[in-house]
């Protein structure tokens, strides 16, 4: 019984460490609160430095008006998570709604 417990702390104690997990159908998903910050360096790339020091880059779907000069938001889905192909983003004054492409990893 002992050992069941000590294996169950074990595993909660390493899960605040995955910073990106995979979603159904082997997409990336970022936990919201491990975000540090984000950069927009043209319309269609949005990267992702974590607190850990690794940095994610999501290639857009499509070019998406006006990010890189306004910036966006999301409404994480499911809580707490942004996943790659699955969920839109929304330039904030330009109002354009944009799907995420894949999630890669860059450096660490």
């Amino acid at each position: 019984m002992k050992q069941i417990i000590l294996a169950v702390a074990l595993a909660m104690l390493a899960m605040p460490a995955a910073q990106a997990q995979t979603a159904a159908g082997g997409s990336v998903c970022l936990r919201t609160f491990d975000i540090k910050d984000t950069k927009t360096p043209d319309d269609r790339t949005i990267i992702f430095h974590m607190n850990n020091g690794d940095v994610w880059k999501n290639t857009l779907r499509n070019s998406c008006p006006e990010l890189k000069f306004n910036g966006f938001e999301y409404t994480a889905t499911p809580p707490d998570e942004i996943c790659g192909n699955m969920q839109t983003i929304r330039v904030i004054r330009a109002h354009s709604v944009c799907l995420l492409g894949p999630f890669t990893k860059v450096s660490s």
